[in-house]
C-alpha cells in the first residue's frame, strides 16, 4: 500500500519527527505520536531502523534528519594492524559495522578506531572519558587523517568531520550535534550505562557505532545495556591470548603480609561491630540489593551509623598494614633497574608512600602540569617509580613499565585489567611482573578473590 504522501524525517534535539501518513507511521514500531506537538517522535538511535524499514517497504521519503557527510578518507600515516586488530575490524565490518571490541590496555584498541573510521568513511564523533584522552585521541586522529580533527572539551567548542569529545561535552552537545556524525564510537564505553551518558547514544543518529574497552564486564551486569546502544559484542581479545604475539608475557605474584597486633586488636574490634549489625539485621550480601540494603539501615540510626564506620576502618587498616610500606621498599629495592608503577585505592596512601619514599604521586589533584612532567622523565628514564591512586587506571597514556605493585584496590575486575595492562607494552627480553599486597585474615582477600575472577590469572605463571 503506497503512502498518501511522501515521508520526511526531520531531526530536532535528539529526537526524529515524521511528516506523512499516520497509518504508515504507526507501521514503523520506533514511532510515538507525541500530543504535545502533534507529529510522530521517535529517539535519534532509531534512525537506522526507520530508514531500513522504509526502504524494506519501498516507500517514498525525503530523510531531512541527516547532516552527516561521506568522507574522502586516506590516510596521511601508513596504518599497520596486528593480526587480532585486523580480525576485530572485520568482525565488526560483519557486524555491519555496529559492535563493541575489547581489548586490553596497549593493545591498540585506537588503531582499531582508526582503521573502522577509514572503513565507515562518514563523518565520525569520538567520545572519551577524559581530558587526556581527549587530546591524546586528537594527536593519533591527525597523525593519520588529513582531515580538520574537531575538539569539544577543556574549553575547546570546533566540531569537524572527525570531532572527538568529552562524554560530558557530548552529552552537552548531542541535542544539537546528534545528526551530524554517520559513525559514533565510545572510547571506554563501560561508562555508557551511567544515566546521563545513555543519553549521547540515544540522541545520536549514528547508523554505525564502535564500543571499545579493556573488559566490557560491569559489577551491576549492565553491560547488556551497552550492546543495546552500539550493538554486540563481536570480538574480544583476551590478555592471554595476546602475550609474547603483542604483549609482554607477565607473572601475577601475590605477597601476604601479617597485621601489627595493635593493628589486629583494632581490626578484630571494627568488624565485630560491622558484623554484628549484618546480622542482627539479617543483610545477606549474596542477593543482589544486599550492599543497597546496608547503607539504607546503616543510614536510619546510630548504630547503623556505627556499623558503617567500623565497616570503613576495618577495610582502612587492611588496606595500609604498616607491613605493607616493608614490602614496597623490598620490591623497590629488587627491582633497582627496572621502572615500577605503584597502585594505592586512595589518595592518602600513595601521598604516605610518596612521602616516606621520596617518590613522585600522581592523583586526581595533581596539576597538568606536574603530571605532564612526571609522565615525561618517567618516559625518558629520569624517573623510575610513580605512585598512583586510581587515575592512571584509564584515560593516561603511562609509558612503559615492567613491575606493577598494587598496595590497595578494589574487587573489580575491570580496574585488574587496566592496572595489568600498564605494564605490558613489549619488548625484546621484557618479562612483566604485577605483585598483589594483601593482608591475611581480613576482608581484602575476599576483595583479592574477586577481582582475580578473570582469564588473566590463567597467565604464564602464576604464583
Amino acid at each position: 500500500m503506497e503512502p498518501d504522501k511522501k515521508i520526511v524525517l526531520r531531526f530536532q534535539q535528539g529526537s526524529i519527527l515524521a511528516d506523512g501518513d499516520s497509518s504508515q507511521l504507526k507501521m514503523l514500531n520506533a514511532f510515538v505520536y507525541d500530543p504535545r506537538i502533534g507529529e510522530f517522535r521517535a529517539k535519534g538511535i532509531d534512525y537506522r531502523e526507520i530508514v531500513l524499514a522504509i526502504r524494506a517497504r519501498s516507500w517514498v521519503y525525503e530523510d531531512q534528519a541527516k547532516a552527516y557527510e561521506i568522507l574522502q578518507v586516506a590516510f596521511r600515516k601508513q596504518l599497520s594492524l596486528r593480526p587480532y586488530q585486523q580480525a576485530a575490524i572485520k568482525n565488526w565490518l560483519d557486524s555491519e559495522k555496529r559492535g563493541v571490541i575489547a581489548l586490553p590496555t596497549g593493545a591498540g584498541k585506537t588503531l582499531v578506531a582508526v582503521a573502522a573510521i577509514f572503513e565507515a568513511k562518514r563523518s565520525c564523533l569520538v567520545v572519551v572519558p577524559t581530558i587526556d584522552l581527549l587530546y591524546q585521541w586528537r594527536n593519533v586522529l591527525q597523525d593519520h587523517f588529513d582531515l580538520p580533527i574537531g575538539l569539544l572539551g577543556d574549553g575547546n567548542k570546533t566540531p569537524g568531520p572527525i570531532t572527538v569529545a568529552t562524554y560530558d561535552s557530548a552529552r552537552l552537545t548531542i541535542e544539537g550535534l546528534g545528526n551530524k556524525f554517520g559513525l559514533i564510537i565510545f572510547d571506554e564505553c563501560h561508562h555508557l550505562p551511567a544515566p546521563q551518558y545513555q543519553f549521547i547514544a540515544l540522541c545520536a543518529l549514528a547508523p554505525y557505532r564502535l564500543g571499545l574497552s579493556a573488559t566490557v564486564q560491569r559489577a551491576d551486569g549492565k553491560e547488556s545495556l551497552i550492546y543495546e546502544l552500539l550493538g554486540p559484542l563481536v570480538y574480544e581479545g583476551k590478555i592471554t591470548d595476546l602475550v609474547s604475539r603483542s604483549l609482554a608475557p607477565y607473572d601475577v605474584v601475590n605477597l601476604e603480609v601479617e597485621l601489627s597486633a595493635t593493628e589486629r586488636e583494632a581490626y578484630t574490634n571494627a568488624r565485630e561491630k560491622y558484623l554484628h549489625f549484618i546480622q542482627r539485621n539479617r543483610i545477606d550480601f549474596s542477593q543482589k540489593d544486599g550492599w543497597k540494603q546496608f547503607l539504607f539501615l546503616s543510614s536510619r540510626s546510630k548504630q547503623g551509623r556505627e556499623a558503617f564506620l567500623a565497616h570503613r576502618t576495618q577495610k582502612l587498616i587492611a588496606q595500609r598494614a604498616e607491613k605493607k610500606m616493608e614490602v614496597v621498599w623490598d620490591l623497590i629495592v629488587q627491582h633497582v633497574q627496572e621502572q615500577m608503577i605503584i597502585f594505592t585505592d586512595d589518595n592518602e596512601t600513595a601521598y604516605r608512600i610518596g612521602s616516606q619514599f621520596i617518590l613522585p604521586v600522581i592523583t586526581h589533584k595533581t596539576k597538568d602540569r606536574e603530571r605532564r612532567q612526571f609522565l615525561d622523565n618517567f618516559r625518558n628514564g629520569n624517573l623510575r617509580i610513580l605512585v598512583t591512586s586510581r587515575v592512571l587506571n584509564e584515560g593516561v597514556d603511562v609509558p612503559e613499565a615492567s613491575i606493577g605493585v598494587i598496595v590497595s584496590g578494589t574487587g573489580a575486575v575491570r580496574e585488574h585489567v587496566q592496572r595489568l595492562g600498564r605494564i605490558l607494552r613489549p619488548r625484546p627480553g621484557k618479562r612483566a611482573i604485577l605483585y598483589e599486597l594483601v593482608t591475611r585474615a581480613t576482608n581484602e582477600v575476599f576483595v583479592n578473590q574477586r577481582r582475580r575472577q578473570h582469564d588473566a590469572y590463567e597467565g604464564p605463571t602464576e604464583n
